[in-house]
């Protein structure tokens, strides 16, 4: 039985998604980072950066979230995993851009909108957020000029990987309304049934 260790209100919900897109049987193990269990000797044998999410398949511990979901996509291929080298070769581009790119402004302006006390917010913080995440959302709208996916006309790995960090975007109160083709991308890759069920694990 597959072991995922976390909760869906934190980076374990793209590997969640993951694993109701591929079907798989799992354990999903709570382990919250609020609560200090991410701290606790036993889960640091897991993971001993005291993170979350961390996998456990069989023995095979991997943690990094998107790590994980390349790994999960690659060994269940249920059409997740890209067909040429190439398109490998994009989905790591894809699922490294969004966690250098995309997402620092996206959890900066969720924090100070949404999570933090009023008292620690700082409404500057989020509108600079806000201001930086135009450049990579551009990149994203102009990828998808010419295809429905990021890899053509599937939904893959990469799409998964992206979306699931942008996925926080309403909460962020961030606009797409300057990125049509995002938006309907985004739209459409959070509608889908698999992450319906991961949010309710």
């Amino acid at each position: 039985m597959i072991k995922l260790y976390g909760v869906p209100r934190s980076r374990a919900m793209r590997c969640l998604w993951m694993l109701e897109e591929l079907g798989l049987p799992y354990e999903n193990v709570k382990t919250d980072f609020a609560t200090g269990a991410t701290r606790e000797p036993v889960y640091l044998r897991i993971n001993p950066n005291g993170h979350i999410p961390a996998l456990d398949d069989d023995g095979v511990v991997l943690w990094e979230s998107m790590a994980i979901n390349l790994y999960l996509a690659r060994k269940y291929d249920k059409g997740l995993w890209p067909r040429t080298l190439a398109d490998e070769g994009r989905a790591l581009q894809w699922s490294f851009w969004v966690m250098t790119e995309a997402e620092e402004p996206v959890i900066t302006a969720l924090l100070h909108r949404r999570v933090f006390p009023e008292a620690q917010r700082s409404a500057a913080k989020a509108a600079d957020a806000g201001e930086r995440f135009k450049r990579p959302l551009a990149v994203l709208d102009g990828a998808l000029a010419d295809t429905s996916y990021l890899l053509g006309d599937v939904f893959t790995v990469a799409d998964l990987n992206v979306a699931s960090v942008l996925a926080w975007v309403p909460l962020a109160g961030l606009d797409l309304a300057g990125a049509p083709r995002a938006n309907d991308w985004l739209r459409r890759c959070t509608a889908r049934p698999a992450l319906a069920r991961a949010q309710s694990a």
